[in-house]
């Protein structure tokens, strides 16, 4: 396909190859293996795919997008934050303006000064004495799951360890009473019900947002006690950290919670599920991490953060004409950051389909590609997982999964609903 020109470009969008139609919300049902070698023959073509948007798909109906499956093409996007802006919306369908306004703009639909204010004001709540007593908390959950799973023996891994810690890192983090945290849980299960790929494609529909809603809710009520009796938690820190005469509004709070919860919790989730599935499916690659494990973890949970990629892609629009590897892209259109393609991409790892915990460099972008939207929880996540698998395989060196794990199909998130294990 030849790179189009600016005129061509008005008249001229090639639509995808057979079997790839990202918009198809078959495409999202078929096993992984078939959806990376879709990618792959994307990445092979001369120029990114533009997709039109329509009602009934699987990202709803749309002004389009170019997709970006390249590496470079996503790094160099993601670094690009002038031209390709978060503003609009970067998940999709993108919320309406009543319910930005209603429930506050989370950091990952801002641009620069505003995010940048906002993320500094977050950066600055993390003190030492919140970091430490995060880190002990932490080792303390640890712990207590893994003594549970070493006396249930097997069950759902979702359940009694992916979900279980990130979940309580969160609200041990935050200061969440335990009594407030079940109903927590079920706001966040009726926040992501919607993000999946459905009969009609991707929806938001009104028990998300009466969900999101109640996370609103509690964190506001634990601000209101903290503002008046702080602790040494994220809240109390957040409600009172001044920068530049700069505190977070309720609104404000509550948007960064929810990202939190619900960012946060799935994505660590996602990834923690996928490396107990990877080990058990390349013994090989346990061995090799058994028998040197805390020198072999951190390459491990790297691997599994490229290979699992637990964001599937974010979008973005294009603030004014540029062009993008010699492709060019107009004011107003949007593209789609592909991280699960670009984490393949054959120009950048070698035999990128294999799964190899000694794999180095790896510049995967599991957590973006860089710029001011980088995650911001990336330490976090790698703590916890490194945390969570020294335990487990230094206590039960033998725990593997049990068959094939239940995925969701979603275009937004490598989404494990339950893994069977055994240990």
């Amino acid at each position: 396909m030849a790179a189009l020109t600016w005129t061509g470009l008005a008249r001229e969008r090639p639509g995808p190859p057979a079997g790839t139609d990202l918009t198809d919300p078959g495409f999202w049902r078929r096993p992984p293996a078939a959806r990376t070698a879709a990618f792959a023959r994307l990445r092979a073509l001369d120029s990114p795919v533009y997709f039109p948007e329509r009602a009934g798909g699987a990202f709803g109906a749309g002004p389009g997008f170019h997709a970006l499956v390249r590496h470079a093409d996503v790094v160099a996007a993601s670094r690009t934050p002038e031209v390709f802006i978060s503003g609009p919306g970067v998940t999709t369908p993108r919320p309406p303006r009543w319910v930005r306004i209603a429930f506050g703009d989370s950091m990952v639909n801002l641009d620069d000064p505003r995010h940048a204010n906002l993320r500094s004001v977050v950066s600055r709540a993390f003190t030492p004495r919140v970091v430490l007593k995060a880190a002990e908390d932490m080792r303390r959950t640890v712990t207590s799951i893994v003594d549970d799973v070493a006396a249930r023996r097997s069950g759902d891994f979702v359940e009694r360890v992916a979900g279980a810690l990130p979940f309580a890192v969160i609200c041990d983090m935050m200061g969440i009473p335990g009594d407030l945290r079940g109903r927590i849980l079920g706001h966040i299960d009726g926040a992501t019900e919607g993000t999946g790929v459905a009969g009609r494609g991707l929806r938001l529909p009104g028990a998300s947002l009466r969900a999101l809603a109640g996370l609103h809710r509690v964190v506001a009520r634990v601000a209101r006690q903290r503002r008046r009796v702080p602790a040494d938690d994220l809240v109390s820190a957040l409600v009172t950290t001044n920068v530049d005469g700069r505190r977070l509004n309720s609104r404000e709070l509550g948007a960064f919670f929810s990202l939190l919860l619900v960012a946060g919790v799935e994505t660590t989730r996602n990834a923690i599920a996928h490396g107990l599935w990877l080990l058990t499916e390349h013994p090989a690659q346990r061995e090799l991490l058994l028998a040197d494990l805390d020198r072999r973890l951190p390459g491990f949970v790297e691997e599994v953060i490229r290979f699992g990629c637990p964001i599937v892609q974010f979008r973005r629009t294009v603030a004014r004409d540029h062009v993008l590897g010699g492709y060019p892209l107009r004011a107003g259109e949007d593209v789609v950051l592909c991280y699960a393609a670009a984490n393949r991409d054959e120009a950048v790892f070698a035999d990128p389909d294999a799964f190899d915990i000694t794999r180095s460099p790896n510049p995967h972008v599991g957590f973006g590609g860089g710029g001011p939207h980088f995650c911001l929880g990336t330490s976090l996540a790698r703590q916890e997982m490194v945390l969570v698998f020294r335990e487990l395989l230094t206590r039960l060196p033998e725990i593997r999964s049990v068959g094939e794990p239940e995925l969701v199909a979603s275009t937004f998130d490598n989404r494990v609903a339950r893994l069977a294990f055994t240990c």
